[in-house]
């Protein structure tokens, strides 16, 4: 066991509870703090938090993987004037290759970073991801990415609203950025459950923990949806609402709903093909 990760978490409106967070650094005297989430649906406070760690003398390392595109364009506060390291993948919003980037603005960090990372981890380079991350990150410079982005912000807004209408509840009520985190407790299903029910109609969907979630990790009771893909795939805030739908009948009506939103979601990929 090499460090001892210390949690912080969020308030009972699901949103990260910043003076506890602040309480806890003072106590445990971390010398990192880690910032970021899979599963957080909210706009992340990275200059409150960097200004926590500075209190404590900690360093401040940010995951952004999964709000990088976001971060790109502007639709997000971005961490890098305020952490020592930033970490991303280069695929979720980014939409590049899978891969990943290590940012620093310190260069006896960076340095630090460069030498545990080669040769002791990574060794040869992969030029065709290399490749893609260079197409990538020419496609985050253009009007269009920005453009994209707002969609997937706007379609996840559409998503929380049309599950707000058909009964099912968020963690926090709904959406800042690209994702939304079910809270299933009320529809009395699992998310491992739902998530193989979803299956079975062509909705892709991932069981995730929720906060304080009586169900052991592999079952939970939430699950989590995201909207980059489809609206790569051109769905637009009508189709949110029909996706929202079979959601809310997938939980509480499957059975005879099944074949119904099979059709449903054929339709929908009808209109909206893979290739043009």
């Amino acid at each position: 066991k090499y460090f001892n990760f210390v949690p912080y978490g969020v308030n009972s409106e699901g949103y990260i509870d910043y003076d506890e967070f602040e309480q806890k650094a003072i106590s445990c005297k971390p010398k990192m703090i880690v910032a970021g989430a899979s599963a957080y649906p909210r706009i992340i406070d990275f200059k409150r938090i960097s200004e926590i760690a500075k209190k404590v003398g900690a360093y401040l390392m940010v995951d952004m993987a999964h709000i990088a595109g976001l971060v790109a364009v502007g639709l997000h506060p971005s961490p890098v004037p305020y952490a020592d390291v930033v970490t991303t993948t280069t695929h979720k919003t980014l939409r590049g290759p899978r891969g990943g980037m290590i940012l620093c603005n310190d260069e006896d960090i960076a340095k630090a970073v460069n030498k545990a990372i080669f040769p002791g981890t990574q060794g040869g380079p992969l030029m065709h991801i290399i490749a893609g991350k260079a197409v990538c990150f020419g496609e985050a410079l253009k009007p269009e990415f920005k453009e994209y982005q707002q969609k997937v912000l706007d379609n996840c807004k559409a998503l929380a609203k049309g599950l707000t209408k058909y009964g099912v509840d968020m963690v926090s009520g709904g959406s800042d950025n690209h994702l939304l985190l079910l809270d299933l407790r009320s529809l009395h299903i699992t998310g491992k459950e739902l998530e193989h029910r979803l299956d079975e109609v062509y909705i892709t969907a991932n069981k995730n923990a929720i906060p304080n979630d009586p169900e052991k990790p592999f079952v939970t009771s939430g699950i989590r949806v995201g909207t980059p893909a489809v609206t790569t795939r051109g769905l637009d805030e009508a189709d949110m609402e029909k996706i929202a739908e079979y959601i809310s009948l997938c939980a509480t009506d499957f059975e005879s709903k099944a074949d119904y939103i099979r059709e449903g979601v054929n339709d929908i990929c009808a209109r909206h093909p893979l290739y043009r």
